[in-house]
């Protein structure tokens, strides 16, 4: 009886179908971009600085240019360790009272501005930048700053939740309705998120969109990897996370271009609509069809990527069967993952790696935006150097294994953090590239995990380890990192 990877190897196992296949399902990838680290830009904290409706009547009355405004009103401006006093404090002064003069106006109440009484901001933010962020709308600043690592942490608590059913949904109800119905939740929570009146429920429609966008990435990962052959299916594996930098230099350009993060939300959830059009442009998984005793239909869909690959199916098709060991006959679980010394040694080593070099990596995306630099150029740059990554890998795994490309990695990784501790702040250049050289380093282990896990482990645990490492990861990033 052939198996599907028998039949693939007859009618094309990266033929046209499964090329057209691929490309679709990896707008799915360049989606989740975002989802994931659009927090850069969409609450991105500007400088800032207490308004004083009284400050403003007195610069207007005197003529006073904005540099001589700020330079007579607001408290420890220019001094590099005295940024909280400029950006949440002001002067506990009545800037309506006739006896300030135009020329130093705080000399006539005290000798010294620093003894001058400070008090918190009480009428709100002046924000230095065009457009607005989540920030600037809601006042996410000083006290309430820590609300902006809430809005992330909703992101990575929802893949959290989320990757406890989909997988379940995934193997129940099938890989293309775990596509449809997550991917219409994730559009329709986005764009909820972006007309959300009030900063609860912008959180709540946040996290609903987190709760279910990494089920659509998944499940479009299982579908391509299905479809294809094996002898393709590390590549396209790959190629697939590799679309993911192709929406993060997307959203760089697409971020600079529209600066109202309203606008922006809704420019990126609004096509996520059209990925509803694959009812009709992706079947669905003949592996998962045969798995539920649908062999018909897994001929059927067989016989269609035959049809678009130019091919004719095989004489024998309709005694398709699926790939069946005595180890895939046993129930997985937790356990088995530390049941024996190798396993216990392999899932360590792996969960520590998967920790460590996801937290580098997402604190890394988030460095971008407090360099002090220009944030979508910096963006772009550190984007762009997964593409080396990927080539790397794809160049590396046959000729020099798995151990050797991971062991550099993660030193190259280590290093450059290392280093950028003691890198002076006014040296923007060298932070960027070392923050390029860890990300990099970053990303070619996070692939190659996904590989190694594939391959340390026996077939009937391999779906419980996948779904424990996406579990992992969704802990350690409840909270919003920085470096």
């Amino acid at each position: 009886m052939p198996t599907v990877d028998d039949v693939l190897e007859q009618i094309g196992e990266f033929g046209w179908f499964q090329k057209q296949a691929f490309l679709l399902l990896c707008l799915i990838s360049i989606a989740l971009a975002p989802i994931y680290v659009g927090i850069v830009f969409l609450g991105f904290t500007p400088d800032h600085r207490c308004q004083s409706p009284g400050v403003a009547q007195l610069s207007q009355r005197c003529g006073w240019s904005l540099a001589e405004e700020l330079n007579y009103t607001v408290p420890g401006l220019g001094a590099a360790d005295e940024t909280f006093l400029h950006q949440c404090m002001q002067y506990d002064v009545d800037w309506n009272q006739t006896s300030l003069d135009c020329v130093d106006p705080l000399s006539s109440l005290a000798a010294n501005r620093s003894h001058l009484p400070l008090s918190p901001c009480q009428h709100g933010w002046v924000y230095d930048m065009p457009g607005s962020s989540i920030v600037t709308e809601f006042d996410l600043v000083c006290g309430e700053a820590w609300k902006v690592d809430l809005f992330q942490s909703c992101v990575n608590l929802g893949f959290f939740l989320g990757s406890l059913g989909v997988g379940y949904i995934a193997d129940r109800f099938g890989r293309k309705l775990c596509l449809l119905v997550t991917t219409l939740i994730t559009a329709l929570s986005g764009v909820l998120t972006a007309v959300a009146p009030d900063y609860t429920s912008m959180l709540l429609f946040r996290l609903l969109q987190g709760t279910v966008s990494k089920g659509s990435w998944v499940s479009g990962y299982t579908l391509i990897t299905e479809f294809v052959g094996s002898g393709y299916r590390r590549t396209a594996a790959i190629l697939y996370q590799m679309a993911f930098t192709v929406g993060l230099v997307g959203l760089s350009g697409v971020a600079y271009a529209i600066r109202d993060w309203r606008w922006l939300q809704l420019a990126v959830s609004l096509p996520i609509f059209l990925f509803l059009l694959y009812y009709w442009c992706v079947p669905e998984s003949p592996r998962w069809l045969l798995s539920q005793k649908r062999a018909t239909q897994a001929v059927r869909t067989m016989e269609h990527i035959a049809q678009k690959n130019g091919k004719l199916p095989p004489a024998d098709l309709k005694m398709l069967s699926v790939e069946e060991d005595g180890s895939e006959k046993l129930n997985p679980s937790f356990a088995d993952l530390f049941r024996t010394p190798n396993l216990r040694k392999h899932t360590l080593i792996l969960m520590y790696l998967w920790f460590s070099c996801a937290v580098l990596y997402q604190g890394l995306i988030m460095h971008v935006g407090a360099t002090g630099g220009n944030l979508y150029l910096d963006f772009l740059y550190s984007a762009l150097v997964e593409f080396p990554a990927a080539f790397i890998i794809l160049g590396t795994i046959d000729r020099v294994g798995r151990i050797y490309p991971m062991a550099l990695s993660n030193l190259v990784a280590g290093a450059a953090c290392l280093i950028m501790i003691f890198i002076p702040h006014e040296l923007h250049w060298l932070n960027i590239t070392l923050a390029c050289l860890g990300r990099m380093g970053a990303t070619i282990v996070l692939q190659m995990i996904c590989l190694v896990n594939a391959e340390l482990y026996p077939t009937f645990i391999r779906k419980s380890k996948t779904k424990e490492n996406t579990i992992y990861l969704q802990v350690q990033t409840g909270k919003s990192v920085g470096i």
